[in-house]
């Protein structure tokens, strides 16, 4: 057992009601409305069975919080969390963080030197949390990696990803498990002016912005020169596909080219800035 966030206890899942439980709290964060729920749990069932990593975060008997993976082929000694999500009335108790560091433990308890997991790069929260509060990094961009998707939260648009490593031993890792989280700055990145709106625009030789973001809410793209680059997403994607679905697919796509872009040149997230930027160095070569 592990007690991070108040009141909140993560352990294994080991009995089917407590799989039926986490089948139907997936089912209520991913609002699948009928369509195939993200996990069922006969799956649950069986990578229980199977030595996979199946928990859970429980207040008093309450399910609130659930986190599944699977391991790679034991060469590679690492864990892939395929799905972690907490019920909406408890977001902001710590119930995902607390999560994680249980599947760190387990994993280093296992030898395992790395998990990885994907996340949509869209979502600031998601963002922050990945690569400030748990100190992971993003290492690939992978556009439309699970295809149309049926739930309310994806809205059957292109389901783009960031693929993160979390090296479970990393100092930064170590760190931000202790409570100590990765802190980029957008404006002390780069050498940058600031608008009437508080927004970041271009800047010096040293760095631009590569992906602003309009007095309108659109993605805005720029000539990305600088060793140093910046890339925003909208303040709340998920209320923008509900909203403005066609601007919503306007920033999926500006962020595949220019951060997809970036990385598959060789450019490194050093982080992500609360306000809405991805930090981003280019390759020196």
């Amino acid at each position: 057992m592990m007690l991070v966030a108040q009141n909140v206890v993560v352990r294994r899942l080991t009995e089917y009601t407590e799989l039926v439980a986490t089948q139907r709290l997936y089912e209520s964060i991913w609002r699948s409305n009928g369509n195939t729920p993200p996990v069922t749990a006969e799956l649950l069932r069986a990578m229980t069975k199977a030595g996979s990593y199946v928990a859970g975060a429980f207040d008093g008997e309450d399910l609130i919080g659930a986190c599944i993976g699977f391991c790679s082929p034991p060469n590679e000694g690492a864990l892939h969390s395929h799905i972690a999500g907490v019920a909406a009335d408890s977001r902001g108790r710590n119930v995902g963080y607390a999560l994680k560091l249980h599947q760190r433990t387990w994993a280093l308890e296992r030898g395992l030197r790395e998990v990885t997991w994907t996340f949509d790069p869209l979502v600031r929260r998601n963002a922050y949390f990945n690569l400030g509060k748990l100190g992971a990094d993003a290492i690939e961009y992978l556009p439309d990696f699970y295809g149309l998707m049926h739930d309310d939260i994806n809205a059957g648009g292109e389901s783009d990803r960031l693929l993160v490593s979390w090296r479970v031993e990393a100092p930064e890792v170590v760190a931000a498990c202790a409570g100590q989280p990765r802190v980029v700055s957008a404006t002390g990145a780069v050498a940058l002016g600031i608008s009437e709106g508080g927004l970041p625009v271009r800047g010096t030789s040293t760095g631009t912005v590569a992906l602003g973001l309009s007095a309108g809410g659109l993605p805005v793209r720029d000539t990305s020169t600088g060793t140093t680059v910046l890339v925003a997403v909208p303040p709340d994607i998920e209320a923008l596909r509900v909203t403005n679905p066609a601007a919503a697919t306007e920033w999926r796509h500006a962020v595949r080219e220019v951060l997809g872009g970036l990385l598959a040149s060789g450019a490194r997230v050093t982080g992500f800035d609360r306000s809405g930027w991805y930090v981003v160095e280019r390759s020196s070569s």
